[in-house]
C-alpha cells in the first residue's frame, strides 16, 4: 500500500462522519484563536503602556517621597530649589515642583471632575511632553505674582464650554476658585500618560488654596539629554541625601528617584508575565482539545476493528495501520489549527477592551506548530492501539 492510499484512506476515515470531525476541530481551533487572540491583546497592551511611558521623555526623573517609611520625610520646595543648583546639579536642566488636589471645576450650569490640578512651573510643560494646543501656558512671571490663570485638558474644556476654543479668556471655578483659562492641552489620546482630567496652574496658585499641605506632591527633573540621565539621577540622589542626613550607606530611602527608563523596565517586565500568563491559559484549552482528538480517535478505532482486521488479513503491515490513523488525527488537528489561525487573525484586528492587539508570528507559527504535535501525541495512542489489534480478534469482533 504507497503512501499515496495511505492518505486518501486517512482522508476518508476523517470524511465518513463529517459533523464529527467537525465537533473534534472546535477545541482545537478555539484554542488556536484564544492563544493568537489573547499573545496580542498581551503585546499591544505592553506596546501601549510603553510608548506612553516613552512620550514622557527619556530624559525625565520624577522624585516622589516613599510611602510606608517610618521617617517624616518630606518633599519640599527648598528641596526643589537646590537640585536648580548647577553647582549641585551641573547635569540638570529643569526643575520642576508639583502639587496636585482633586477638584471639581464649573463653569455656569457645566461642571467637570479634575482628577489632578497640578500646581507646578512652566517647565512642567516640556518636561512632561505636554504642549499646549490652544492659547499658551503660564509664565513665570505668573508663578511669581501667584496669578489664578489655568491650562485645562480637552476633555475638561469640551465639558465646560462644548468646544475647547470656546475656553480661552473665560472665568471658571476650581473648587471655591477663580481661575481664568489660558491654555488647552493637546489631546494625546487616552494612554497612561495622557492627562485627560488634568489641569495644570501655578504651583503658588495651587498651594494654600486647594491644597492645605506646604509639601510637594514630587519633584520632576529634566536631565539635560537623555544621555545625562543617569548623572542627573545620581546627582539628585546626594543632593536629597545630604538635605535629609542621609548616610550614603543607608539603602532604604525615604524616596524614590525614578526614570521613564526604570519605570519601562518594570513595565516590560510585568506586561511579559502577563503575556506568558494569557499564552497559558489558551494553552489549556488546546490541551482540552487534544483529550477531544484522543477521545474521538479511540472511538473511530472501536467502530472500524472489524475493517483493521480485514486489511491486517489482507497484508497491511503495522506501521500503515499506524501512520493511517497518525494521519487522522494530525489532519483533525491541523484543520482546526488553520481555522483557528484565520479566526484568531480576524478578532485581532478589533480593538479589545482599549487595546489594539499586535499579532506575533512566533505566536502563529508556535500555535500552529502544537497543533500538528497534538495530532501526533494525542493520536499515538488510538494509532498504537489499531496497529496492535490481532486479525483474528479484530475479524470477531461485533
Amino acid at each position: 500500500m504507497s503512501w499515496r492510499d495511505t492518505l486518501r484512506a486517512a482522508w476518508q476515515g476523517v470524511t465518513a462522519n463529517v459533523m464529527r470531525s467537525v465537533l473534534t476541530t472546535l477545541g482545537i481551533l478555539i484554542g488556536v484563536a484564544a492563544v493568537i487572540v489573547l499573545v496580542a491583546v498581551g503585546n499591544g497592551s505592553a506596546k501601549s503602556v510603553s510608548d506612553a511611558i516613552s512620550a514622557l521623555g527619556a530624559n525625565t526623573i520624577t522624585v516622589r517621597a516613599s510611602q510606608g517609611q517610618s521617617t517624616s520625610f518630606a518633599l519640599t520646595p527648598a528641596m526643589a530649589t537646590a537640585l536648580e543648583n548647577k553647582n549641585l546639579c551641573p547635569s540638570v536642566a529643569t526643575v520642576s515642583p508639583t502639587v496636585s488636589a482633586s477638584a471639581t471645576a464649573s463653569y455656569g450650569e457645566n461642571t467637570s471632575s479634575i482628577d489632578q490640578v497640578v500646581g507646578t512651573k512652566p517647565s512642567w510643560f516640556a518636561a512632561q511632553n505636554q504642549p499646549v494646543s490652544i492659547g499658551s501656558k503660564f509664565t513665570t512671571a505668573d508663578v511669581t505674582s501667584g496669578s489664578r490663570v489655568i491650562v485645562l485638558a480637552t476633555s475638561t474644556a469640551e465639558d465646560l464650554f462644548g468646544v475647547a476654543d470656546d475656553a480661552i479668556g473665560k472665568q471658571i471655578r476650581v473648587g471655591a476658585i477663580s481661575f481664568q483659562v489660558i491654555g488647552v492641552l493637546k489631546d494625546q489620546g487616552t494612554g497612561p500618560s495622557a492627562f485627560q482630567t488634568t489641569a495644570v496652574a501655578p504651583i503658588t496658585a495651587v498651594q494654600g488654596r486647594l491644597t492645605s499641605s506646604t509639601t510637594l506632591s514630587s519633584i520632576i527633573v529634566q536631565a539635560k539629554n537623555a544621555d545625562a540621565v543617569d548623572a542627573s539621577q545620581a546627582e539628585v540622589e546626594t543632593v536629597l541625601r545630604g538635605l535629609g542626613h542621609i548616610s550614603s550607606s543607608t539603602t532604604d530611602l525615604p524616596f524614590q528617584v525614578q526614570n521613564a527608563s526604570s519605570f519601562l523596565e518594570t513595565q516590560e517586565s510585568s506586561s511579559k508575565t502577563f503575556t506568558v500568563l494569557l499564552g497559558v491559559v489558551a494553552g489549556i484549552s488546546l490541551l482540552v482539545g487534544g483529550l477531544g482528538i484522543t477521545n474521538i480517535m479511540l472511538v473511530t478505532v472501536t467502530e472500524r476493528t472489524r475493517e483493521i482486521g480485514i486489511r491486517k488479513a489482507l497484508g497491511a503491515p503495522r506501521r500503515i495501520i499506524l501512520m493511517q490513523f497518525l494521519l487522522e488525527s494530525s489532519m483533525l488537528s491541523l484543520t482546526g489549527g488553520l481555522v483557528g489561525v484565520a479566526l484568531g487573525l480576524a478578532i485581532s484586528q478589533l480593538t479589545i477592551i482599549g487595546v489594539t492587539p499586535i499579532v506575533m508570528p512566533e505566536s502563529v507559527a508556535l500555535a500552529l506548530g502544537t497543533c500538528l504535535l497534538i495530532g501526533v501525541l494525542f493520536g499515538s495512542l488510538p494509532a498504537n492501539r489499531a496497529a496492535g489489534l490481532r486479525p483474528v480478534d479484530a475479524l470477531r469482533h461485533d
